[in-house]
């Protein structure tokens, strides 16, 4: 049977299943939506006549799957089909493991460039640091090798080794290393530390299988630390599993309210879910940090905390995803989400915000310089709520902060050079990173007393400049020199000392996180307030 067959098969058994299965319990869908059988002759003909007389052979596994897409878009911006490729890869994002010798890398200069091992991963315990380049794999040449390539030749079952040749900055002859591949932890939390002797701060980028697990250890040792107060940074977490969000919500709860509810068409869909009063603690105060790109399982947290009045909002209004779906495997190991619910926080506001002007525009709304003031001048036409000891909340579409905050805009001189495609800052930091090591006995020492010098600052300038970089225009440089420089010292920390010490760095010149640091005092009111 013919590729093309097997498609259409498969496309058109998948529509009628769908809708037949859906006439059970909507008796009325052929009246309202005309003969959906109808429809199906009508496609049948379109790739027929597109099959025997379009001016080129067609892809139809392109093709098809566009039409897939198409059918799902005219639902709601999140019911999608997704082809077994892309699966695969957003299955091993959210079950939080593959097998590999686990680098965080880049193409850059035509080679594999390691931005950082893995902690305890089989190049971890290889020695391999950042800034290395893998210039052979199995003695054959990796110059020019694409991402996807870097999968296929570096991944493998664990147990099975891989030979790998690799030219450090700092030494004159490549050398050689065999490295046995092992199973590799996709972390949910990126980085946890203390930013002084009583805050705490955790930065969570998704909600896989592990990541309840991966909070609640986070929390313990922080606490362990001497921690009284948390940042919890959920700012471009764009969601994941919803038990995960439930179970990392509950770890700030001591009492059984509902931290979310469901509701759908279908009885099944329609579903509370409480915390639990043994597992979690309100002894520390806590701001919860979000952005326009925190979505659906992020936003199920926040929405609790502040509807709990656990917590302090700050960042900006949330992306606004509160449709649930539901995933099911299709006979070629693709698969399909369709929307079955939606989620409402506590109080009762829908977190999804309207769509009605198609795909493309709810995305691109995002986008907006100027969003939170459009989305600050229709407040007064949002419905409204009260949190639980009846502050005003509002609903209409994602979750609205208690404290705006904006990220700092960095002028487009800095924002040219921190999206270089060569990463200059990265390249330039390791190469410094040998001559400065010596210098600091630990990473706590260096990120307190450690400062870029001017004469530093302008060997980067003169760096970026033999990379290709346009030259600098220090007028409008000006106002954002202490952030670059906060950049270069966060790459030469995480060259010496890993992506913990980068990240520690790096937030000290967070301006969101600067300003939340000055909101605990309104945090911990509204734990008297709870507590009353």
């Amino acid at each position: 049977m013919s590729q093309l067959k097997k498609r259409l098969i498969f496309f058109t058994s998948t529509v009628i299943v769908f809708f037949v299965g859906a006439s059970f319990v909507v008796p009325a869908l052929s009246t309202r939506s005309g003969d959906i059988y109808e429809k199906i002759k009508t496609l049948n003909q379109i790739i027929s006549i597109v099959n025997e007389n379009y001016v080129e052979p067609v892809d139809w596994d392109e093709v098809l799957d566009g039409a897939f897409h198409g059918m799902l878009e005219k639902l709601d911006p999140h019911s999608s089909y997704i082809p077994q490729k892309q699966l695969e890869t957003i299955s091993e994002q959210f079950h939080g493991k593959f097998e590999g010798i686990g680098i965080e890398f880049d193409i850059l200069g035509g080679y594999i460039t390691v931005i950082s091992p893995i902690v305890g991963s089989p190049s971890d315990r290889a020695g391999l640091q950042p800034g290395d380049q893998i210039i052979e794999i199995e003695h054959e040449s990796a110059y020019k090798i694409t991402k996807e390539e870097v999968f296929e030749k570096l991944r493998g079952p664990k147990g099975s080794s891989v030979n790998i040749k690799v030219s450090r900055i700092a030494d004159k002859k490549p050398f050689e290393v065999v490295i046995i591949r092992d199973e590799i932890p996709i972390y949910s939390v990126t980085s946890s530390f203390m930013l002084d002797n009583e805050t705490g701060y955790i930065q969570l980028r998704r909600f896989s299988s592990t990541t309840s697990k991966e909070v609640s250890n986070a929390l313990n040792r922080l606490r362990g630390e001497g921690m009284t107060q948390l940042i919890f940074d959920l700012r471009t977490n764009s969601g994941g599993y919803l038990e995960q969000a439930v179970d990392v919500a509950d770890n700030f709860f001591v009492t059984k309210d509902t931290i979310v509810y469901t509701e759908g068409r279908r009885p099944r869909s329609r579903k509370a879910y409480k915390a639990s009063p043994r597992k979690g603690s309100d002894d520390y105060a806590l701001v919860v940090l979000i952005d326009r790109w925190s979505a659906s399982a992020s936003e199920i947290v926040a929405g609790a905390i502040q509807d709990l009045d656990r917590g302090l909002i700050v960042g900006e209004t949330s992306f606004g995803k509160g449709l649930v779906q539901q995933q099911w495997i299709l006979n070629d190991d693709s698969a399909l989400r369709v929307t079955i619910g939606r989620y409402y926080t506590p109080s009762g506001r829908l977190i999804q915000r309207p769509y009605g002007d198609g795909t493309h525009e709810y995305y691109r709304e995002l986008a907006d310089e100027h969003r939170e003031e459009k989305l600050d001048s229709l407040i007064a036409d949002r419905p409204r709520y009260q949190t639980k000891s009846g502050r005003e909340v509002y609903g209409g579409g994602g979750i609205t902060p208690d404290v705006f905050v904006a990220l700092k805009n960095r002028t487009p001189e800095v924002s040219k050079l921190l999206r270089n495609e060569k990463r200059i800052t990265f390249n330039w930091g390791t190469e410094k990173a040998p001559t400065i090591r010596s210098n600091w006995l630990s990473a706590n020492d260096f990120i307190k007393n450690f400062q870029i010098s001017e004469d530093q600052l302008s060997s980067f300038f003169e760096y970026a400049i033999q990379e290709g970089a346009p030259p600098i225009n220090n007028e409008e440089l000006e106002n954002d020199v202490p952030y670059l420089k906060i950049v270069l010292k966060a790459e030469i920390g995480g060259a010496i000392w890993g992506r913990s010490t980068y990240f520690q760095v790096l937030v000290s010149g967070d301006s969101q996180v600067i300003e939340s640091q000055k909101l605990f005092e309104r945090a911990k009111k509204l734990l008297t307030t709870n507590s009353g």
